[in-house]
């Protein structure tokens, strides 16, 4: 490893969670009142959280409009483009279709286009790639969660969220939990201490078997490369696999709790009992135990599975008394054995404190944009996406994974250059145990 990896391994280590870059104006935008100065938008990835985020973006601020798409495929890039015109047809540029960019290079030409800020919602395994180039322009960005599918992109993410800083530009994450004011009220009071010492964190994201893509298989897919896409959920190298890709927000919020700080090490077990084929090479259960420095340990478990017991709860158990929610319910509650219930969330006399995260999200980082003070949360976010990454890799190889070995990793699942032709096939399922599961990692 090089010294300049190095350092910048031990600064991110050590490096709190920051909240906003330098309050400097890039070029590209003018600062002032919302309906000063028209904010152009580049949507990247128009696939169903993707129009989602797009809908809220165009619903964060009064001068906006959205000036340019891009997208791998021509029907997903018209589909999004007729939704969201049912929503915003007054946010939409005119000349929309005329920067309508498809390929895998539609993304620079979006960031090429003369806008302001980019949404990037694609596969996450194109977001390091998306993000740096974004960054590297000078644009406001906007990076659903996860931020990485390897550790290379790790490390691609971590010196873009650096330069954004020093340039003052955005980067603000799509961690929703982060954004909604339940889960807010709610880590404060643990950060505060109300529970006292935490002593174990737990949490579970069990649900469906997210059956997608029935529309798409091997027979009308020409390439590797499409027949992935096209799927990309299913893929390690594009999803993450669904423990860093939906799961991580569990395991955000379990990070939340102790102050954004990576656990030291990570042993996790894992398998796919139901998945086929046609299901790629992700897993469809994982249980997970987290340990950080101060001896805190943590609990999560993740599964995808028809007709199981569903669930996504969080529990924090601290000296003094325990947290227990539930995401979606409203659900936060202090309590512990002396005196019963000790604190619980409600969302005042009018509902004050009742919100859409994913609209937060938005309108937080637009209003910091006109405030001249661009929101940076970049430590937080690829701090989670790194933990998320430890636990997948904990079970595919079933090896103890420290943060150090996580960010050493060679292995590299997004290839450098990736072309709709070139011969990709998926890779096999990981076994925890043999030697085609650590190889990759270079671990001594």
């Amino acid at each position: 490893m090089s010294k300049q990896t190095d350092s910048t391994r031990r600064d991110f280590l050590k490096t709190s969670t920051a909240t906003a870059g330098a309050a400097l104006a890039f070029p590209t935008v003018t600062f002032g009142k919302p309906n000063s100065t028209k904010l152009k938008l580049g949507w990247i990835g128009c696939g169903g959280r993707g129009s989602g985020a797009i809908n809220q973006a165009l619903s964060a601020d009064s001068n906006i409009e959205l000036h340019s798409i891009g997208e791998a495929f021509q029907d997903k890039a018209d589909a999004g483009l007729e939704r969201i015109k049912k929503y915003h047809p007054g946010k939409i540029s005119g000349e929309v279709k005329k920067r309508m960019f498809v390929g895998l290079d539609a993304y620079q030409k979006v960031i090429d286009s003369g806008v302001d800020v980019v949404l990037l919602t694609t596969p996450p395994g194109f977001r390091p790639q998306h993000i740096k180039a974004a960054v590297d322009a000078g644009k406001h960005v906007f990076a659903e969660k996860p931020m990485a599918t390897d550790a290379p992109g790790v490390h691609s993410v971590m010196k873009s969220i650096e330069k954004a800083k020093k340039q003052g530009t955005s980067i603000v994450d799509g961690f929703v939990w982060r954004w909604t004011y339940a889960q807010r009220d709610t880590y404060k009071r643990i950060l505060d201490g109300e529970l006292g010492d935490l002593q174990a964190i737990y949490s579970s994201y069990n649900n469906n078997a997210r059956k997608r893509y029935v529309d798409w298989n091997r027979e009308n897919t020409k390439t590797d490369v499409e027949y992935m896409l096209r799927r990309w959920y299913y893929f390690t190298w594009l999803s993450g696999d669904h423990i860093v890709e939906q799961a991580v927000h569990s395991i955000d919020k379990m990070l939340w709790a102790k102050n954004d700080e990576v656990p030291a090490y990570v042993v996790a077990n894992g398998g796919r009992q139901n998945r086929g084929e046609e299901e790629g090479n992700i897993y469809d259960h994982f249980g997970v135990e987290f340990a950080w420095a101060d001896g805190t340990q943590g609990y999560h478990f993740s599964r995808q599975m028809d007709n199981c017991e569903n669930g996504v709860w969080d529990r924090v158990y601290g000296s003094k008394g325990k947290y227990t929610g539930e995401s979606g319910r409203k659900l936060h509650v202090f309590s512990n054995k002396k005196d019963g219930l000790m604190w619980r969330w409600n969302a005042g006399p009018n509902g004050e404190r009742s919100n859409n995260g994913y609209q937060t999200e938005h309108d937080e980082m637009y209003a910091a944009i006109r405030d001249g003070n661009p929101l940076n949360t970049g430590d937080r976010m690829i701090k989670t996406t790194l933990t998320a990454m430890m636990a997948r890799t904990a079970a595919y190889t079933g090896k103890k994974v420290t943060k150090e070995m996580m960010l050493d990793s060679k292995e590299q699942l997004v290839p450098d250059k990736i072309s709709f032709d070139m011969k990709f096939p998926p890779r096999a399922v990981r076994h925890a145990g043999r030697d085609e599961a650590l190889k990759p990692h270079g671990w001594a």
